[in-house]
């Protein structure tokens, strides 16, 4: 498997999502806190998509 940098795009969000779901273990935040772990999965799982295919 070949890996290549993703976009910016990708990178931030990814990190915005995976941030958000730490974030709200620690404040309240309406929606986020109570799907915490998803946000940090979804983070992860954009990150990767972004690491294995070129160009997402």
């Amino acid at each position: 498997m070949k890996l290549s940098a993703p976009k910016e795009t990708t990178f931030w969000a990814a990190t915005i999502l995976g941030g958000l779901g730490i974030i709200s273990k620690f404040v309240t935040i309406p929606v986020v806190s109570e799907n915490a772990f998803w946000f940090v999965v979804v983070g992860f799982v954009v990150l990767w998509l972004g690491n294995t295919n070129k160009g997402f």
